[in-house]
């Protein structure tokens, strides 16, 4: 039966299950993270945007920039799309053309694959400390612009040390906040026999111990939900599906979730016709991004402390001083992006053949690479959601957000990266349909399998970081 299996994708499902270790129990994350917090002394403040450290407005273009020439860029865009109700809209976009790493180490601990995580602490996230990446870095920061140390772990990710490499991807960012911009996502494995020395913030953990913090509050970050998300499983014959069942035992297994994971046959539209139904989304729809001075855009204006729209809707772009004190640079001042409403992605599921399916949203966002990227059922980041307040009507809004609790999978506020966004969080749900759902949709929605959305995932710049998001917080 082993012929059957590449040996990654048995290695990461054994350790998908794994929900405790030995190496690490489940009941001492929290309190080490809670001591994390406490061990490291961390000053976030608002500050004018004009008055920071190594930042500057531009004097030709009032973008606001870095005395380097590096890091990254709040600039203007000014946007032209026959894409849904608006069809111009100017607003300010991070510009970070650099190529990050996003890349988790792992290790076999007693037959299981341990993932080593680090309680990274960013100036932006909501309760200071959460679970990375390894390695979380741009390259502005492994190249030590700031005159800091080099992240940990490094040596490992940019071919110095031999390694294994099990996942490594080209993935997207918000389309909405940062103008085409992809980071490294990477996994790991190092097979020597010795013990790799780690620091006090880090931590080994199963993916299964992984996935069960995602359903707390802000306790995994954006950038590991985002690398965990795009592990493979495989794809298998329905024939061979019970081999999986009883490996996981099949009394505690959701069978019709473990099919949309695995099951390569079975599916409301095949690949081909996926495609197509994206070809043609493509073709139909056009988006033209015109780069612009940021002091020029309409309806965005600088308040002497930060870049807000005039009606003080989606975002503003604030100043900040900060100090954490374990990070490779100690001080500096960064502009930030900051939400002015918590948004809600959501992803609605229905059984179609005993398989679960997912109800998939193409959706244009103007720093997307390519038009358009798979997104969940729903997804408002940038405006209130809720019916009668949003300048739009959003679709399926009402079956997510009245639905049943026994219908409601999986619910937790989940961070934005704290990196760049301030204090931005959303909630993250899935949901399944009840018997009067249809099946029939509008023509920018498709239902996929799990294991066809892992298939898009692999290709790059195909499904957005909010679905991924939701991806990475399935379990079995």
């Amino acid at each position: 039966m082993s012929n059957f299996f590449k040996n990654t994708e048995i290695e990461f499902f054994k350790s998908a299950l794994q929900k405790d270790s030995k190496m690490t129990p489940t009941s001492t994350i929290l309190p080490w993270i809670e001591d994390q917090k406490r061990n490291v002394k961390t000053v976030v403040k608002n500050m004018p945007l004009d008055q920071m450290k190594a930042w500057k407005f531009d004097v030709k273009t009032g973008n606001i920039v870095h005395d380097s020439g590096k890091f990254f860029s709040i600039e203007g865009i000014r946007i032209e799309t026959n894409w849904g109700k608006v069809e111009k809209w100017d607003q300010p976009i991070i510009n970070q053309p650099e190529v990050g790493f996003l890349g988790i180490l792992t290790k076999n601990f007693s037959g299981i694959l341990h993932f080593l995580m680090q309680a990274k602490i960013e100036p932006g996230n909501i309760n200071n400390v959460q679970l990375s990446p390894t390695l979380q870095a741009t390259k502005s920061n492994y190249t030590k612009v700031h005159k800091g140390k080099s992240p940990h772990f490094l040596e490992y990710f940019n071919g110095e040390k031999k390694v294994d490499i099990l996942l490594d991807q080209l993935q997207s960012e918000q389309g909405a906040r940062f103008l085409k911009k992809r980071n490294r996502n990477m996994i790991i494995e190092v097979r020597e026999d010795k013990l790799i020395d780690i620091p006090s913030n880090f931590i080994w953990m199963t993916l299964g111990q992984l996935k069960e913090l995602i359903r707390i509050d802000n306790v995994v970050n954006m950038d590991t939900r985002t690398v965990i998300s795009a592990i493979p499983y495989g794809s298998y014959d329905a024939l061979i599906l019970n081999y999986f069942a009883i490996i996981s035992d099949s009394n505690q297994i959701n069978i019709h979730l473990l099919n949309s994971m695995l099951n390569k046959d079975i599916s409301l539209n095949s690949i081909d016709s996926i495609i197509t139904w994206i070809a043609n989304l493509k073709t139909k729809y056009s988006l033209e991004v015109t780069r612009t001075p940021l002091k020029e855009l309409v309806n965005w204006v600088y308040n002497g402390m930060s870049y807000v729209h005039k009606e003080n809707k989606y975002f503003e772009v604030i100043g900040t001083n900060i100090e954490i004190g374990n990070r490779e640079a100690v001080t500096w001042d960064q502009p930030m992006i900051k939400p002015v409403q918590e948004g809600i992605i959501a992803y609605i599921i229905k059984p179609i053949n005993e398989v679960y399916h997912f109800l998939v949203q193409a959706k244009l966002e103007p720093g997307n690479l390519d038009i358009l990227e798979l997104a969940p059922t729903v997804q408002c980041m940038t405006g209130n959601y809720r019916t009668g307040k949003n300048e739009y009507s959003v679709p399926f809004i009402n079956d997510v957000l009245n639905a049943e609790k026994h219908r409601i999978w999986y619910s937790a506020m989940q961070s934005e990266e704290g990196g760049r966004f301030y204090k931005e969080q959303n909630l993250n749900r899935i949901v399944e349909a009840d018997d009067n759902f249809l099946l029939e949709v509008p023509e920018n929605y498709c239902w996929m399998t799990l294991n066809q959305l892992l298939v898009f995932i692999k290709f790059n710049n195909y499904v957005n970081i909010a679905s991924r998001s939701l991806i990475s917080a399935v379990s079995f």
